[in-house]
């Protein structure tokens, strides 16, 4: 069981209504995209061996961040790595994985030659990603 607030109540539901609550409320809020992955997510794991022994997930740990700003969400998922902490110019880059996970889902759609360059701009270690057969751009000099 977690607790959760609504309008300033808390109350206890079970991991899985957390979830399917936090789906909602994404999807109302008009991220369709993230929604459906969630519902994809929580449709697997109800696949899971462990799920039909009567186990469910404990804990669900949203983090809101504000607009503009996936630093915290993206670090502890490991998504993405923060270079030059301390600096002023401290970057965000997409790890090598999650790059090539997008590239897949992207079907039979290409990108131009400016979404190219910004991919591999943000990608942490571009010469790590299995680039697909049409992509031109592979380092942030060659356009």
């Amino acid at each position: 069981m977690v607790t959760i607030r609504e309008d300033g109540v808390g109350r206890k539901v079970t991991a899985e209504e957390a979830f399917l609550l936090q789906v909602t409320k994404l999807g109302l809020e008009g991220d369709g995209a993230a929604a459906r992955a969630m519902a994809q997510a929580l449709e697997e794991a109800r696949a899971l061996p462990q799920h039909q022994s009567g186990t469910s997930p404990s804990t669900i740990v949203v983090q809101m961040v504000e607009s503009g700003s996936v630093t915290s969400a993206l670090e502890p998922l490991r998504m993405a790595r923060k270079l030059f902490h301390f600096r002023k110019n401290a970057q965000m880059k997409l790890e090598p994985w999650l790059v090539q996970a997008a590239l897949e889902r992207l079907g039979n759609r290409r990108l131009s030659l400016a979404e190219q360059e910004t991919v591999v701009l943000a990608t942490k270690t571009p010469d790590k990603v299995e680039w697909p057969e049409w992509w031109e751009v592979v380092s942030p000099d060659v356009v």
